[in-house]
């Protein structure tokens, strides 16, 4: 007789899942070591580190416009080749309109400072009497028994440092140029093969989207950015010109207000304080002096509140602190190389974060 379903023994039970075994994770001592050892890396080896960001950063911003130009039948070398050299005309073309009126500024310095300290010592005088009665009063109370003693130091000029740095210069902006071009060229290519190494298509299709989101995002922030600098500085040199400088002398203006505005907070502070000094060199009274500074502060504030807030969108936007932090790190490690570096780092640094699974609350921290 068969037996009933009620008769059959009962099933053995299902075998519970293994519980994986947990992760490692490194010591507290050992993630500060690490990131000591990192920092001083990538300041020991600035020589090499920086050309190669460069050459990075120029070619991230040049591939939409090899993109474009291979839609038009061109091949990708020539392409590479058209883009380097146009950046390399154009910057050609600055230089030499500017040359002039830097070398001209260059040479009147000296008298120039010469101004400079007359006007700030008329302006210092009553404090500098102040102190002066100061002082008798309290030698008179005193007596002469302490005297100040002034030590003198002497720094020699060695010639030879110049005669150094100008051929590692060159050799630089070589290196920048010739791994910009590379990049441009082969770039895609490394990239593709380097996507092939990963293991699985959803890591590949991942670190595709990355790359592409983060060749999209840089190379839109450095075309607004330039394009609202350049008019930020296309107003300041208007500005001084209503003011009575000459045109040569605004544009070249102009053009350092520009490149200081690429620097977050520490080049409009510089700028401003360029302005005054180009308002002690061109006028007398001291609400004109402060005239050129107010201007600049006034246009870095539309741009700063209004017109970068409106065109990049809250996408790209940074929280103050960490782009502080940001710009004292970076040009703590590379200098002025590393005050332009820090934003489309940073940059960059928010949109993995924002595509890593588990890291989206450190991309909301950088904002």
């Amino acid at each position: 007789m068969p037996a009933l379903p009620s008769d059959l023994p009962p099933p053995p039970p299902a075998p519970e899942p293994a519980t994986p075994a947990p992760r490692p994770r490194a010591s507290t001592a050992l993630l500060v070591l690490a990131t000591l050892a990192v920092g001083y890396t990538l300041w020991a080896a600035q020589d090499v580190v920086l050309p190669v960001l460069l050459a990075m950063f120029f070619a991230l911003v040049g591939n939409p416009i090899i993109r474009l130009l291979q839609k038009l039948r061109l091949p990708r070398f020539l392409a590479a080749l058209l883009v380097v050299l146009g950046g390399l005309a154009a910057t050609g073309a600055l230089a030499v309109q500017l040359a002039g009126p830097a070398t001209e500024w260059v040479q009147q310095a000296p008298q120039q400072m010469r101004q400079v300290s007359r006007q700030v010592q008329a302006f210092v005088k009553p404090m500098q009497q102040a102190n002066q009665a100061a002082e008798s009063f309290a030698r008179a109370a005193g007596g002469e028994g302490n005297r100040k003693v002034e030590v003198i130091r002497t720094q020699l000029d060695d010639p030879y440092k110049a005669l150094v740095r100008t051929p590692r210069l060159a050799a630089s902006a070589l290196a920048v140029v010739l791994l910009t071009l590379f990049f441009m060229i082969y770039g895609e290519n490394l990239q593709r093969q380097v996507i092939a190494l990963l293991p699985n298509r959803q890591q590949k299709r991942f670190t595709t989207d990355i790359l592409r989101a983060m060749e999209r995002e840089i190379s839109r922030y450095v075309l607004a950015i330039t394009i609202i600098n350049a008019l930020v500085g296309l107003a300041l040199a208007g500005v001084l010109v209503l003011l009575g400088i000459a045109v040569p002398e605004a544009l070249l203006w102009g053009t350092v207000a520009m490149l200081l505005n690429f620097a977050p907070y520490v080049g409009p502070l510089v700028g401003i304080m360029l302005m005054l000094l180009v308002g002690m060199t061109q006028f007398r009274e001291p609400l004109a002096v402060a005239l050129p500074a107010l201007a600049y502060l006034a246009l870095h504030t539309l741009e700063g509140q209004l017109v970068t807030p409106i065109v990049l969108g809250r996408r790209m936007a940074i929280s103050p602190l960490m782009l502080v932090l940001a710009l004292m790190l970076f040009g703590w490690l590379w200098g002025i190389v590393g005050l332009l570096l820090a934003v489309p780092l940073l940059v960059c640094a928010k949109l993995v974060l924002a595509r890593l699974d588990g890291m989206q609350g450190w991309a909301r921290l950088l904002e």
